[in-house]
């Protein structure tokens, strides 16, 4: 380590290592400013010191990627802005461990199987290795099976942390939560609540979109449509007078559930059957023919049967067209195993009975042989492909099956309130702008209210209890809800107020919902569950609504629209002033990373070979909106940037700089005397300007542009043109003036970087400010500002010009295959006057770092700035032009 004398009245020793290094900073500086509470919020406070940040919670259970990486940072990025802008930043951050991810983590990890129906084991352990045949695993209770969920999710949970931490993250460590905690569910199911008192919330038995593998309902932002082939059967059914009306249907298992035909009410080719009833072959149901506007007639035969329920259009013309519910499909993906009461014929019950009971594919095969045999069929199915609703986490074709199932209203079916969602939109600042539109046309787009019930263990259950009548029959017109004060509850392990827990599932007693809520309606509700809703009135109101909500932009119809519904129905207001949305990372062929292309880059492989800082600066390079491909290259230019930054520092302060050197520390204004300096501090002024102003229009990306392109003038010109001045070759007056511009330049660049940098700034920062335990950490000064040396008449240009005639000198020199300490006799620069004039503002300083004896000076209209010609001391260098 080299110690810089600075006097007798220095208010603290620089200590700068003799090689500074990378390496370690992410384990030193985590762990320090963790300590020292860096970032902690101050909960005594106003609202308008606040900048508030709803971070999203990464779902803990499986593994983060680099997509994580990239968008944290630049969530982060804006935090550090913010808080050296003087605010006193809230930055909690939580963990999304409920729902189906952690279960099938746990599955998986433990091999297990949950069976509601188990009893509970005390002092429950799984196998120390999981058997390999899902029929083998340990099929345990519900309550056992939550534990394990619980349990995984705090391990998974420590692993993202420490990751978090090395990257930098500035959150707030002793302000996190998990979606699954008491905290959470008491949230969850508190605003659950005064939504149903609100009317908000609404139990009916509804056609549902259900996932037949992991039996549960599927909500419509969480549908993917995914090309699978089929086919088009072309199959008749019947008019009174025996004529045959054709359809065409890849469906055909779904004839017994047929309710209706539909053509477009302009199509003259079935006109005359409106009105009409049509028997259905096979199953000789008679069904009316309909129309509708929706009917495509150049689609199949241009007549379609409305089944009950085969797409979500047979569920619009069911409702819009007051149709029965003829429902066969089950939860479990079969049909039912009784003969529906529509079908009558015995002939056409005999062939239901061959279904009975049967997978849709199964039963599909069947129902085509059935139409061959008796000849209801023309013609070979035609092949086709076309797009098949699929639960976003499924691998099978979704089901639409009646059931009773919890919504809640966000304008799906209400024009008034779909406004309302629409105007909530406009309320918030969208970086990038153009993103509000995909948020207007899924609000737009809506057919429905939000499903919000999951049949599934590891979650936050509906805080409901029905009663049951004397005939063993639950009563949901009447349920039984608990007071807030008792909240959470579990109502499959507790019984509600009035009942004991032996009057559970029997006549005269009460039966629980079995539901939870979707991860979804908990997530929604990060902002109340990290301000403290309902339970810290003063930390709400000081941080409620939130300043940003940062998110991927494929996520608006789900986290950010159902944030937006919870925070209007429950608050009358929008949940945040900013949503910031970040694109996706590519691979180089630039396609999305994922899982299950096993494309992800793993991110401690990347924060290992790297370094933090380098991933953050190829993170922070990306603009907001921007899909980015994943790039090592980008990498690199930040490890190098950092590892410069340090170099760059050294210099600095080895000349004697100290804290005090800088202008409106320690330092006036009027100690810079040499044009070069003024130059060089007009540049930064200018970049502080434009930095501050980029941060403040969400252009994090621009700043660190701005920035980066200045500090490479600052190391590769300025400090190579002033070296003989900062060693005092030239007097005290000018070395005073050096050091100035020197220490001010780099106390600004040490802020400037400090949002992208972390890691590498705060060192160079204790170098000659003092330590984090010290509480001089960069990330907790201000800003930079201008003010101490805005009136320093300087014209920016000169670094410009000086430093390109000082690159001419040099490309020369090697041009020439001389030494770049090669003395030149005489350099002739030629350029138009006013350049010149600009260039004469740092001549002395050009001829030293050139080592240049003679300056020629030759003014020529129109023409660029050149180095015309450049004669060598050494006796064969000819002139280099």
């Amino acid at each position: 380590m080299a110690e810089i004398n600075q006097g007798t009245d220095a208010p603290a020793r620089t200590t700068v290592p003799d090689k500074p290094g990378l390496e370690g900073l992410e384990e030193k500086y985590s762990q320090a400013w963790r300590k020292a509470g860096t970032y902690a919020f101050d909960a005594q406070t106003s609202r308008e010191q606040v900048y508030s940040i709803d971070t999203p919670p990464p779902t803990a259970s499986g593994s983060l990627h680099v997509g994580h990486m990239f968008s944290y940072t630049q969530t982060d990025v804006i935090a550090r802005y913010q808080r050296m802008r003087g605010k006193n930043v809230f930055y909690p951050l939580g963990w999304d461990d409920n729902g189906l991810p952690t279960e099938r983590r746990v599955q998986n990890y433990y091999g297990v199987r949950c069976d509601p129906s188990k009893p509970y084991v005390e002092g429950y352990r799984p196998p120390e290795k999981p058997a390999r045949n899902q029929r083998d695993w340990d099929v345990i209770s519900r309550q056992n099976f939550i534990e394990l969920c619980e349990e995984l999710a705090v391990e998974d949970e420590k692993v993202f942390e420490h990751l978090f931490m090395t990257l930098g993250l500035s959150v707030d460590w002793d302000r996190t939560y998990r979606t699954i905690d008491a905290h959470s569910r008491r949230v969850s199911q508190r605003a659950f609540l005064r939504d149903l008192a609100a009317g908000n919330a609404y139990m009916a038995e509804a056609p549902t979109m259900w996932d037949v593998t992991f039996r549960t309902a599927v909500a419509q932002a969480e549908l993917e449509d995914k090309e699978r082939e089929g086919a088009y059967h072309r199959i008749s059914f019947h008019r009174p007078d025996g004529q045959k009306v054709w359809i065409e249907t890849t469906r055909p298992e779904l004839l017994p559930s047929c309710v209706a035909l539909v053509a477009h009410p302009e199509d003259e080719r079935y006109r005359e059957l409106f009105g009409t009833t049509v028997t259905s072959p096979l199953f000789g149901v008679e069904v009316p023919v309909k129309a509708h506007e929706l009917a495509q007639p150049d689609k199949g035969a241009g007549i379609a049967m409305i089944c009950t329920f085969g797409d979500t259009t047979d569920v619009t013309w069911w409702r819009e067209l007051d149709l029965p519910t003829r429902a066969l499909i089950g939860r479990d993906g079969r049909f039912a195993r009784e003969v529906p009461e529509w079908i009558t014929d015995e002939d056409a019950r005999a062939r239901y009975e061959r279904i009975a009971g049967a997978t849709v594919f199964t039963a599909q095969k069947t129902v085509v042989e059935m139409l061959g045999e008796n000849g209801e069929m023309e013609g070979e199915p035609r092949r086709i492909t076309h797009p098949v609703k699929f639960y976003e986490k499924g691998d099978k074709p979704l089901e639409i099956v009646t059931s009773r199932q919890w919504y809640l209203r966000n304008g799906g079916r209400d024009e008034d309130r779909r406004r309302t969602m629409i105007e909530r939109g406009r309320e918030i600042s969208w970086h990038p702008a153009f993103m509000r539109s995909r948020y207007e046309n899924w609000v737009e787009g809506l057919n429905g209210d939000w499903l919000v019930s999951r049949q599934r263990f590891f979650g936050v259950p509906f805080p409901v209890w029905y009663p049951v009548d004397e005939h063993g029959e639950p009563d949901y017109s009447s349920p039984v809800l608990p007071t807030e004060e008792q909240l959470p509850v579990d109502p499959a392990a507790q019984a509600p107020a009035g009942y004991a827990e032996d009057q559970r599932d029997q006549p005269g007693g009460f039966t629980a919902d079995p539901d939870v809520l979707d991860t979804w309606a908990t997530s929604s509700l990060t902002p109340q569950i990290a301000t403290g809703w309902g339970e810290d009135d003063g930390l709400h109101a000081s941080t409620f609504p939130m300043d940003l909500r940062p998110q991927g932009h494929d996520i608006i119809r789900t986290w950010l629209f159902s944030t937006a519904v919870r925070a209007d129905s429950l608050e009358d207001s929008v949940p945040w002033r900013h949503t910031a949305l970040s694109g996706w990372i590519l691979d180089p062929d630039r396609k999305k990373m994922s899982k299950s292309k096993g494309n992800v880059v793993v991110p401690h492989e990347v924060l290992d070979k790297y370094g933090a800082d380098a991933v953050r600066y190829w993170a922070a390079s990306a603009r907001l909106g921007a899909d980015t491909a994943y790039d090592e290259g980008q990498m690199k230019i930040g490890r190098r940037l950092a590892i410069k930054l340090l170099n760059a520092s050294k210099f600095v302060l080895m000349q004697g700089v100290t804290a005090d050197s800088v202008i409106g520390r320690g330092a006036d204004a009027t100690v810079v005397v040499n044009g070069l300096d003024r130059a060089l501090l007009a540049r930064l002024e200018q970049v502080v300007r434009e930095a501050t102003q980029a941060f403040e229009d969400y252009e994090y990306a621009k700043a660190l542009q701005l920035t980066e392109t200045f500090f490479w003038t600052f190391t590769d010109d300025y400090v190579e043109l002033v070296k003989d001045r900062a060693y005092g070759g030239r007097g005290a007056a000018e070395q005073a003036s050096v050091h100035a511009a020197l220490a001010t330049t780099l106390d600004a660049l040490l802020r400037l970087f400090a949002p992208f940098l972390p890691f590498a700034t705060e060192e160079v920062w204790s170098w000659w400010r003092g330590g984090v335990e010290q509480g001089a950490s960069v990330h907790r000064a201000e800003w930079p500002s201008t003010q101490a040396y805005a009136g320093v008449t300087g014209q920016a240009e000169v670094l410009d010009v000086v430093g390109r005639a000082l690159s001419g000198v040099r490309k020369a020199k090697s041009e020439a295959k001389v030494k770049q300490r090669t003395e030149v006799l005489e350099a002739t620069v030629r350029a138009e006057q006013a350049v010149l004039d600009l260039l004469a503002e740092g001549a002395e300083d050009l001829k030293a770092a050139g080592n240049v004896r003679g300056l020629r000076l030759l003014a020529q209209t129109g023409a660029e700035l050149a180095v015309a010609s450049v004669r060598l001391a050494a006796e064969d260098a000819a002139d280099a032009r």
